[in-house]
């Protein structure tokens, strides 16, 4: 009896650690070439569809005074095949959207910020172009199921998308993905889709991360009348992710697109990047909690900042030459702002 009381004790002593990132979000254009029926973030080809270098690099600077560690640059994918889009980016000196993202991520780096680009289906060379000036990387594979709201998005092939996650291991790059929920696909398809992620990573080592994000229907979209998956459904795939993937790669679920706090108990131990500064472009009408009022919601749980790259990649050195000392600085003061936090 005294045992099992002892045992009883220790289990309420154990305090759930919560993770998130620091970060400011950066959409270099909204032109997309695909045309998936859930998305409100592409937009057409149009005067000011390119965010100029001024505003990138203000925006990064006003995230270091803020104390941000991640610079998320995302944009449409493949905007370059979309008619007119590349004559707007000439307008700053570039070719390709690729050749700005990697301009703009060096000049972050030099601000004091680590970049995390998303950019869609990458090849392999373009990826390992792009990890010089990234400290992570990330794709979501949303789904495994062909699904009516992909058919006019050639980036969404299943298994383009899985050659690219499979690249990132190959190069190295710490990386995340994730699922997509209620966009048409299955219980069963979620679970293909948690198998093969989990399955690249037993191979390569190489998935921080994997996000479980509820679709958000979208005026004007054709999926506007569909409906979300309820707190119910989204805390059984966070029950199976955690059953099928390895205890390494984190969980993840957005703390501006659910109630995380109801979450937790499911599995999840982190909630991603979070802005003090910018909204999620993605999912405007949805505002950022801020870090006081999610560690109020989420009691006795303690929020833990990190970097983009987590501290295994770290200290493996799976990131480039260049990234080290700014890695190496940004890690030490998270761990200092931690240390103030659990004190204070």
């Amino acid at each position: 009896m005294r045992s099992q009381r002892s045992r009883t004790t220790i289990a309420a002593m154990v305090v759930r650690i919560i993770t998130f990132s620091r970060n400011i979000f950066l959409p270099l254009t909204t032109v997309c070439h695909n045309r998936c029926g859930y998305c409100s973030f592409r937009t057409p080809v149009r005067e000011g569809c390119v965010l100029p270098p001024g505003t990138i690099l203000e925006t990064v600077r006003q995230g270091a005074i803020l104390g941000c560690t991640e610079a998320l640059f995302t944009f449409g994918e493949r905007p370059g095949l979309e008619p007119g889009f590349n004559t707007h980016l000439a307008r700053y000196g570039y070719r390709d959207i690729l050749d700005y993202c990697f301009h703009m991520a060096e000049k972050t780096i030099e601000l004091g910020l680590l970049p995390h680009t998303n950019a869609g289906v990458l090849t392999y060379e373009e990826m390992k172009r792009l990890a010089e000036v990234n400290a992570s990387m990330g794709l979501m594979l949303e789904t495994t199921a062909r699904i009516k709201a992909h058919e006019n998005s050639p980036g969404k092939d299943p298994a383009v998308r899985i050659e690219m996650i499979e690249n990132a291991g190959r190069l190295r790059i710490p990386f995340t993905t994730g699922i997509l929920l209620g966009i048409g696909e299955t219980v069963r398809d979620r679970e293909e889709s948690l198998t093969v992620i989990r399955d690249i990573h037993r191979r390569y080592g190489h998935i921080q991360e994997v996000i479980i994000q509820n679709f958000c229907p979208k005026e004007g979209t054709p999926m506007a009348r569909h409906a979300p998956v309820d707190s119910g459904e989204m805390c059984g795939a966070i029950r199976m992710a955690r059953e099928i993937l390895p205890p390494d790669i984190a969980i993840q679920a957005p703390p501006n697109l659910a109630d995380v706090a109801s979450l937790v108990p499911c599995g999840i131990d982190d909630l991603g990047g979070i802005s003090p500064l910018t909204v999620d472009y993605v999912n405007p009408e949805h505002q950022w909690p801020q870090i006081e009022e999610l560690q109020r919601q989420l009691g006795n749980c303690r929020l833990v900042e990190r970097l983009c790259i987590y501290p295994r990649f770290i200290e493996k050195g799976w990131y480039s030459p260049r990234l080290k000392p700014l890695i190496n600085r940004l890690h030490q003061q998270v761990q200092e702002r931690s240390k103030i936090r659990e004190e204070g």
